[in-house]
C-alpha cells in the first residue's frame, strides 16, 4: 500500500534540515524574549562599580585600551582610522578606503584584565548588515588547550546581525580553539526597537555560569564553557569571510558606544587587585 505520510514526512525533513544548516545563519537558535519581565540592574544583583570608560575626551584612553589587532581581519583590514573618540561616544566604523574596507576594533589586553562580575555597556547598534558590531570578553590562552576553566572562553556579550531582523540581538560562547573547538551555538535575544537609539548590552559571569542581558531583561542562562581565568574586554566593528554577504553593506557605518563598565560583588573586592 502506498504511505500517504511519506511525502510529507520528506518535506518535513527537509524543511528541518534547511533549518538547522541555512548558509546564511550558522548554528543559530530561534529567537526568544526574556525569561522574565524583570529588568535587572548590578545594584540589584549585588553588584558594585570597579572599572569604567565614559569616553570623554577626544582620544582612546591609552590606560585603558588600545587599537586591537591591526592589520587583514576576514574581507577588512583594523585601522586606527575607523577609531575616534568624540562627544563623549567611542565610534567602531566600517570604511571604504583604498580599496579595501577599514575596521575598528579596540581592547584592554595589557592595560585590564578580570574574571568574574558584570560586565555591561551602553551601544547604538550599526545600520547595515554584513558587518556587525560586537561587545565581547577574550582569552589570552584559549588556543593552549580545550578546558574553559584553565585555558578560558571567547564570550561574546552582543553581536548584531542585522541579516537576521532588526529585534534580534545574539550571544555566544567559544572556547578550546582549535580542531576541536566547542561553541554553545548562538543565543538570539528579542526586543522590539534594538536596532534604533541607544540599548544596554551585559553578561554576568559567574563560577557557574553566563547570564545575558539586553536593556535590564535576562534572556539566557548558560553553565558550559565557563571560564575560570582573567579575560580582556573588546568593542569591535566586525566583517564576514564571504564577499557575498556584503551585497547590502552600506559604507560608511558605525558602531557607537556611550560607555563600558564593569561591576564585581562587594565579597569579591577582598581578592587580589585585577591586573592593570
Amino acid at each position: 500500500m502506498k504511505n500517504r505520510f511519506l511525502p510529507v514526512a520528506i518535506r518535513l525533513f527537509a524543511l528541518i534540515a534547511m533549518l538547522l544548516y541555512l548558509p546564511d545563519c550558522p548554528a543559530q537558535r530561534p529567537a526568544q524574549n526574556p525569561i522574565s519581565q524583570t529588568r535587572y540592574t548590578p545594584a540589584d544583583l549585588g553588584y558594585e562599580l570597579v572599572w569604567e570608560d565614559q569616553f570623554d575626551g577626544d582620544k582612546l584612553d591609552p590606560k585603558k585600551w588600545e587599537v586591537r589587532g591591526v592589520g587583514p581581519r576576514a574581507l577588512g583590514f583594523v585601522s586606527p582610522d575607523a577609531v575616534k573618540v568624540e562627544n563623549g561616544f567611542l565610534k567602531l566604523s566600517a570604511i571604504q578606503k583604498d580599496g579595501r574596507v577599514l575596521l575598528g576594533a579596540v581592547g584592554t589586553q595589557n592595560h585590564f584584565m578580570t574574571k568574574y562580575g558584570f560586565y555591561e555597556c551602553r551601544a547604538q547598534l550599526q545600520k547595515s548588515p554584513g558587518i556587525w558590531g560586537a561587545f565581547w570578553i577574550q582569552s589570552t590562552e584559549i588556543s593552549k588547550g580545550e578546558d574553559p576553566a584553565i585555558y578560558g572562553a571567547e564570550i561574546d556579550i552582543m553581536e548584531f546581525f542585522k541579516k537576521l531582523g532588526p529585534d534580534i540581538v545574539s550571544h555566544n560562547v567559544h572556547w578550546a580553539y582549535g580542531p576541536h573547538q566547542q561553541t554553545t551555538h548562538g543565543m538570539q535575544s528579542y526586543l522590539k526597537g534594538v536596532s534604533e537609539g541607544f540599548h544596554t548590552f551585559a553578561v554576568e559571569w559567574t563560577p557557574e555560569k553566563y547570564v545575558f542581558f539586553v536593556d535590564g531583561y535576562k534572556y539566557y542562562e548558560v553553565t558550559t564553557g565557563i571560564s575560570h581565568i582573567e579575560e580582556y574586554l573588546i568593542l569591535s566593528m566586525e566583517i564576514p569571510s564571504d564577499v557575498k554577504d556584503l551585497k547590502d553593506t552600506v559604507y560608511p557605518d558605525v558602531f557607537t558606544v556611550d560607555y563600558v563598565k564593569v561591576y564585581r560583588k562587594k565579597s569579591d573586592r577582598r581578592e587580589k587587585p585585577d591586573k592593570c
